[in-house]
């Protein structure tokens, strides 16, 4: 099945337009491919793939060379359909450093932008990256780069002042250049004010219906992922428990010896069996 792949300046476009659009986080080539049968409309390549796919406690960990063999996997499942990957942590620190990642990623992956986690402090690297030509989005609220720092994964935007400062943040962010940003883990109102303070291109996660596009990782919606499940993440699926039932009723197959059976076997014709025990036979005998 084909479908018509966004583009850049849609996005702009589908947010003055007042249209919803929907993207999951994926990294792999099975669950790209199945976004885009689906329809979404956006890709992401998070590094939150750090957790979800390779096991580690927070995000911290994912490398640039990481990042750009998973968005590859993504690319070949899902062709059709914009693809973001996010900068991990540590390849952004100066604008040159950010310039020269940001640039490779866009070279290599095939992503269509990048993103990264800064907000006013870090206004003239993403300014950097949009001078030079990369379609860049940046973040505002919970930022897991950041976990350390926050004292872990948790809702941002409890004061009026803090609420207040996500929203200077995301001006700062417009302002440097960049085509859109992420709103994470934060009240409603605080993102509605977010969304309604720049025109560029916003997505959502954990911020109510605010934005012009909802995300949710696709391991989380999938129940494929159940080490922990987030406030605000929906389970459409239990792929864990399915897929746990299967290994369990392989082994159970295998050990009592119901698996491989003749329909799950090749087949020798009689005859060629007949002329290969002779073979065989002549061989050892030699």
């Amino acid at each position: 099945m084909s479908k018509e792949k966004l583009t850049i300046p849609d996005l702009a476009a589908k947010k003055a337009a007042g249209e919803r659009l929907v993207m999951v986080a994926v990294g792999e080539v099975l669950t790209a491919t199945w976004a885009e049968r689906a329809g979404v409309d956006i890709v992401g390549v998070g590094d939150s793939l750090g957790m979800t796919l390779h096991g580690h406690d927070n995000t911290l960990a994912m490398t640039v060379d990481q990042m750009i063999i998973h968005t590859q996997a993504v690319r070949r499942g899902a062709p059709n359909t914009l693809c973001l990957v996010s900068m991990p942590y540590g390849s952004y620190a100066t604008p040159e450093m950010a310039v020269v990642n940001g640039v490779r990623m866009m070279k290599e992956s095939g992503a269509d932008a990048v993103k990264l986690q800064l907000g006013r402090e870090g206004a003239h690297i993403i300014k950097a990256l949009a001078d030079a030509g990369v379609p860049v989005m940046s973040h505002v609220g919970l930022l897991p780069h950041r976990v350390h720092l926050l004292g872990g994964f948790k809702m941002q935007g409890r004061t009026a002042e803090a609420a207040l400062e996500i929203v200077e943040n995301a001006r700062a962010i417009a302002a440097a250049g960049a085509i859109g940003l992420e709103i994470e883990a934060m009240p409603y109102e605080v993102a509605k004010a977010v969304d309604e303070a720049v025109s560029i291109f916003t997505f959502s996660i954990g911020a109510g219906s605010a934005g012009t596009c909802q995300l949710l990782n696709g391991y989380d919606l999938l129940g494929a992922f159940d080490s922990f499940k987030p406030k605000f993440a929906k389970r459409y699926a239990n792929m864990a428990e399915i897929a746990t039932k299967a290994f369990a009723d392989y082994a159970e197959d295998v050990r009592s010896g119901q698996f491989p059976d003749e329909d799950h076997s090749y087949k020798m014709k009689p005859e060629e069996i007949e002329r290969f025990s002779a073979l065989l036979a002549r061989k050892d005998t030699q």
